[in-house]
């Protein structure tokens, strides 16, 4: 069963999702739930249907890698404003199979020795190695965004990072790595009332961070830095997708679905055996 057929998707989730010619994140509704017919709970079956499968998948890229009977990886990219749900991400979707074939990177501020390379000199760091899937929270994607709406960088240097980036995700690609790109997109309004959902509970005063209102107030520069992020870095070989995440059962949904469309194109098979299988069974028998 591919992600596509599962019971409540009615189309392909990388036609519906996928950055193309003319997109503009402006007419995406943060509330909908493109491609899917269900409800929450429709969502939830889907989404567990999924897990087997997923596991399935993982267990045979990594197992292919160990006896180099491939050389492909996967790696998922998640950006996302405040609130917008990728811990959600990585703990339902991501954290559903084995850790080892993971490998996750949290990219925060950068140390001072980062900032003395050049910026992806921390991300080529963390590229997937072959049979693993890599997940990126926050990304290469910050310094053309941050970057960007606070000035960090002069404007000459920020318009070669999209170069840069393109050149980076290009060489990944040509080495195995399929590349998926997502931006969590949530509105302002579901972002207030998740931040007062923090406030309230002490269980979660820990996420919260008192700079996440000042950065609300430059919600439409953020915007604006998204945009131009998908029209220079969305390409064939590492499409962005977009996915309404109001509904955190729905983006979570999507998200699994990407990546189980990427690993059914890389197809990995189980290793065949490099010892004589029935020699060996009749040697544990007598043993």
């Amino acid at each position: 069963m591919t992600a596509t057929s599962q019971k409540d998707w009615t189309t392909d989730v990388r036609e519906i999702l996928r950055v193309g010619p003319g997109f503009r994140l402006s007419d995406v509704d943060a509330d909908s739930s493109p491609g899917h017919n269900g409800d929450k709970d429709a969502g939830g079956r889907d989404l567990e249907a999924g897990v087997a499968q997923l596991e399935e998948y993982q267990e045979r890229l990594f197992a292919a890698s160990r006896s180099e009977a491939t050389d492909a990886s996967v790696l998922l990219v998640l950006q996302a404003m405040d609130t917008a749900g990728k811990g959600g991400i990585i703990r339902h979707v991501v954290g559903s199979v084995d850790p080892q074939g993971i490998m996750l990177t949290a990219f925060k501020k950068p140390t001072p020795e980062e900032l003395a390379h050049d910026f992806l000199w921390r991300i080529e760091k963390r590229a997937p190695t072959p049979g693993m899937i890599g997940v990126f929270d926050r990304s290469q994607y910050e310094d053309v965004l941050i970057g960007r709406v606070r000035e960090l960088a002069p404007p000459a240097e920020i318009e070669r990072r999209y170069g840069a980036i393109n050149d980076f995700e290009k060489r990944l690609s040509d080495a195995g790595t399929r590349i998926v790109k997502v931006m969590l997109h949530i509105s302002p309004e579901e972002q207030k009332e998740r931040l007062a959902e923090r406030l309230e509970r002490p269980d979660k005063h820990w996420k919260f961070n008192p700079g996440d209102i000042d950065e609300r107030a430059l919600w439409p520069a953020y915007m604006d830095a998204y945009q131009t992020v998908f029209d220079r870095t969305s390409t064939d070989h590492a499409p962005w997708y977009v996915i309404p995440a109001n509904r955190k059962w729905y983006a979570r949904l999507a998200v699994q679905a990407l990546l189980l469309e990427a690993l059914e194109d890389i197809d990995p098979q189980w290793p065949a055996a490099t010892f004589d299988v029935e020699a060996e069974k009749a040697r544990l028998a007598a043993s």
